[in-house]
């Protein structure tokens, strides 16, 4: 009885989608930041987001109303992002009530649940194509009618972020928005670029960056070429861990940080508390208490790989908001890392200030400090 319901669900959404595609919008084929070509109907109404943190690019471009075409997304924005979360929240109580998502790589997406709710396209992370593929699930959601496209913010974050952005631009009929918020994002960029190059005999630190420092007692993980290890570089350092792992994400030992002696640590770190209550994670991100994390982040350099580097000698160690590893806002990351890495160049360059500015042009709830802090022990 069960699989014919949901038989006779299927059926019903798709003739409802075949009745309303003649005056739902206009039709028209996008390709996806994998290459695929997807027809769909824009601009689109009901959109489920393959992730919840897809709300920092979403409110970017439905600033007045961030959740007026979101019909569903995966849960993961509260657990990963809870300072986050609660700031929204504030604003908009009724996101509290969408319905919600496993995710694709964990295998708990449901497609019954996704098909009901009518969806004009699903926005999935490019990280979560592989499972979405073996499961099945592209063609079964065109059987009834529902796009799927790819975007990605996390894998190759500044290569794929613009056409990720046009692309959602497209499907929300903001294509100019999406084009402000790119120019925007260039010249915040160029700030730092323009002026290493202008300097192109400044000497380079070593950086170590620490993915998730404290959210397990494992040491490290940490980033390849990409993500935060591609923003280090971009910012003018040399990431420590870039002939190490050979991919976006992986780990180092105690023992390769010791003998590559970084001058500068930088940890990620976020409101954890709905993953690992009370653990040692650095709590950053909006409004965060910025003298506790100070005091966790200070607590991790006591670990075995820490004591005696040059980083922790100096007094350049600093944690940042994790989640820039996984939007379109990198580009504050990156002036922060450089005026961390080179405080004499950068002296007139305000991070905070950036951040603040994005917020007034393109999102809907105002700016609170708390994204980065660093600690010194003096030397």
């Amino acid at each position: 009885m069960k699989f014919l319901s949901r038989a006779a669900l299927a059926a019903t959404v798709y003739a409802t989608l075949a009745a309303t595609a003649a005056w739902a919008g206009d039709m028209v084929t996008v390709t996806d930041i994998t290459g695929r070509k997807v027809e769909v109907s824009v601009p689109v109404e009901r959109v489920i987001l393959g992730e919840g943190r897809q709300i920092y690019f979403t409110a970017a471009l439905d600033t007045d109303a961030p959740f007026k075409r979101v019909v569903g997304w995966r849960d993961d924005f509260k657990k990963a992002d809870l300072d986050g979360y609660n700031e929204y929240l504030r604003k908009f109580p009724e996101m509290d009530k969408l319905p919600t998502f496993g995710g694709m790589k964990d295998g708990t997406f449901d497609v019954e649940q996704a098909v009901a709710l009518h969806p004009d396209v699903i926005i999935m992370n490019i990280d979560a194509k592989a499972a979405t593929e073996e499961a099945g699930y592209i063609d079964k959601l065109a059987k009834v009618g529902i796009p799927l496209v790819y975007v990605d913010f996390r894998e190759k974050p500044m290569e794929n972020t613009e056409p990720s952005m046009r692309l959602i631009g497209k499907l929300y009929g903001k294509e100019d928005r999406a084009e402000d918020f790119i120019k925007f994002r260039e010249e915040e960029i160029a700030k730092v670029t323009d002026v290493l190059a202008a300097h192109p005999d400044v000497k380079k630190p070593v950086v170590f960056m620490e993915r998730a420092g404290g959210y397990s007692d494992d040491c490290c993980m940490s980033f390849g070429n990409e993500n935060f290890g591609k923003m280090v570089e971009i910012a003018g350092g040399i990431n420590m861990a870039k002939d190490i792992i050979p991919g976006t994400f992986g780990t180092v030992n105690p023992e390769q940080i010791i003998a590559s002696d970084p001058d500068q640590v930088i940890v990620t770190g976020a409101n954890w508390e709905l993953y690992v209550p009370g653990d040692n994670w650095v709590g950053l991100g909006a409004g965060a208490d910025k003298k506790e994390a100070a005091r966790k982040l200070s607590a991790l350099m006591d670990r075995p790989g820490f004591t005696g580097i040059k980083a922790v000698k100096d007094g350049n160690v600093h944690a940042i908001w994790h989640q820039f590893y996984n939007n379109p806002y990198q580009f504050v990351a990156i002036q922060q890392i450089a005026k961390w890495l080179h405080p004499d160049l950068f002296k007139d360059l305000d991070p905070e200030a950036t951040f603040s500015e994005l917020h007034k042009r393109f999102l809907p709830v105002p700016y609170e400090s708390g994204y980065f802090v660093s600690v010194n022990y003096g030397g």
